[in-house]
């Protein structure tokens, strides 16, 4: 029998999406901000938080003017324009702390409520 794992407290969702040379719309990965997938992992390792934190990379989120952008579950937090500073933050205070960053967070005109599928 299996034993049981406890659920991850927390999802972080980073996109990972490289937009090729060329193209009009911004990356979320580029020569500047592609080491910030690891720098993340390796955060929640230093703190000994991985496992109950899942970081997954993700391919693109929707908000390409706003990356590089991750979001975090539960709560459908969706962080913008991220750095390693950020990102520190983040952990420390939301993952850790357990209060968001709400300076990071996509403004609230450029993210309204969820459509309600259930009709």
């Amino acid at each position: 029998m299996m034993p049981q794992m406890p659920q991850p407290t927390f999802y972080i969702f980073k996109c990972e999406q490289s937009a090729p040379p060329g193209m009009p719309k911004p990356s979320c990965v580029n020569e500047q901000t592609q080491d910030l997938f690891n720098h993340l992992a390796q955060t929640l390792m230093q703190k000994g938080v991985m496992g109950p934190v899942q970081a997954i990379r993700t391919s693109c989120l929707g908000r390409c003017q706003m990356g590089p952008v991750m979001m975090v579950e539960p709560g459908h937090y969706m962080y913008s324009n991220l750095s390693k500073e950020k990102l520190d933050k983040i952990v420390d205070e939301h993952i850790i702390g357990g209060n968001p960053v709400s300076e990071y967070l996509i403004p609230e005109q450029f993210w309204g409520e969820p459509i309600n599928l259930a009709q």
